[in-house]
């Protein structure tokens, strides 16, 4: 918004030039966030508190986590404001990118605010039927997809994704896009959705996931960088460094509150939301095999979940982990709450470093 009201009046007074700079939207665009994020916490916790509207601990889950019970839930509604709210007033409203990447942080929170609805404030345990939460999820990446492959500002490079460690090596996955763009979504909305089990743990590492991702978004946007780092120039795609800076302001502020004992959880509002943002971030991006990396901890703990069931069901009843997720089975093994998120914040920060470094080595 303010790009669209003060960066065509440069030429009357010569300061609002800055707001044709990625560099300095995106900053600002990561202080109000976490400003937002700030104010807003507190207000948002306390009327979660006046509903009563609080999380229902498993119990069959970690013993030590009972003692959460009660603690307010849709704390995503603080981090859907965060991101929001500064994408609209720093980035250009006329860019592609920068629609998609909002509708899909709006549909996955609707998802997630209408299953928590339904846990917390209308009592149902299982909360939206999972195979309608699918239905959803999936509807998204649909849209996602098609208008990818089908619009004409992507006609060069629709269905291409950027293959990691290989100089110009690119898929062409054709008419297939679309259901690769459904999967990536879908996949990454209920991997974050599964990390967040742990105070703190998915939202530090999706803002340590933006960090990565505000970086490709700047040097993809850039057709000097890209040039010289031999990746797909992707034009307008820049803007997207406003939303992924958003998204670090915004995890930082939540932090603030989400940090250990928890003072509120994001609940599926937040999870489902982040989830859907980070995977249209990667096929936006045409990155979709570099999310394998720079979400590697999300990947490891779905896949921790799925070898469970398997070895179950094959074994008779026997375990692989003491439990999954895999966050869960290192708390069994004797690793408290803050050693097992600041430790799993660890390796995101080593899997970002080594996402930026497969631009040069290849």
């Amino acid at each position: 918004m303010f790009y669209h009201l003060l960066y065509p009046l440069k030429n009357v007074i010569s300061g609002l030039n800055i707001f044709g700079y990625i560099t300095f939207r995106s900053a600002s665009a990561a202080i109000l966030a976490l400003l937002i994020s700030l104010f807003i916490g507190p207000k948002i916790i306390n009327f979660l508190k006046r509903k009563q509207i609080g999380e229902e601990i498993r119990s069959d889950g970690p013993q030590s986590h009972l003692k959460k019970a009660g603690t307010p839930t849709m704390g995503g509604i603080i981090i859907l404001i965060a991101v929001i709210v500064p994408t609209l007033l720093f980035a250009r409203l006329d860019n592609i990118y920068v629609l998609l990447i909002l509708l899909a942080t709006i549909w996955g929170g609707s998802i997630g605010l209408l299953d928590d609805y339904l846990k917390v404030i209308k009592k149902m345990p299982k909360g939206l039927i999972g195979k309608y939460k699918i239905v959803g999820q999936v509807t998204l990446g649909l849209i996602v997809g098609a208008v990818l492959y089908f619009h004409p500002d992507f006609k060069e490079i629709r269905a291409l994704s950027t293959v990691p460690f290989f100089k110009n090596l690119n898929i062409d996955f054709g008419l297939f896009y679309i259901p690769v763009v459904i999967f990536v979504i879908t996949a990454t909305s209920n991997s974050v959705n599964l990390t967040d089990g742990l105070d703190g743990l998915a939202i530090g590492l999706v803002g340590i996931s933006a960090v990565a991702w505000a970086g490709i978004s700047y040097i993809s946007g850039r057709v000097d960088f890209s040039d010289y780092l031999n990746i797909i120039y992707l034009p307008g795609a820049g803007e997207l460094t406003i939303f992924s800076a958003t998204l670090i302001g915004g995890s930082l502020g939540f932090l603030w509150y989400n940090t250990y004992p928890s003072k509120v959880f994001m609940g599926d509002t937040g999870s489902l939301a982040l989830g859907c943002a980070i995977g249209t971030l990667a096929v936006l991006l045409h990155k979709e095999l570099l999310l394998i990396i720079i979400g590697g901890i999300f990947v490891a703990e779905t896949v921790s979940v799925i070898l469970q069931v398997a070895y179950f069901k094959r074994t008779g009843g026997k375990r692989l982990f003491k439990m999954a997720p895999l966050h869960h089975h290192f708390e069994l093994k004797g690793w408290n709450e803050s050693q097992v998120v600041v430790r799993f914040w660890i390796i995101g920060i080593m899997l970002v470093l080594m996402t930026l470094s497969t631009f040069k080595v290849r």
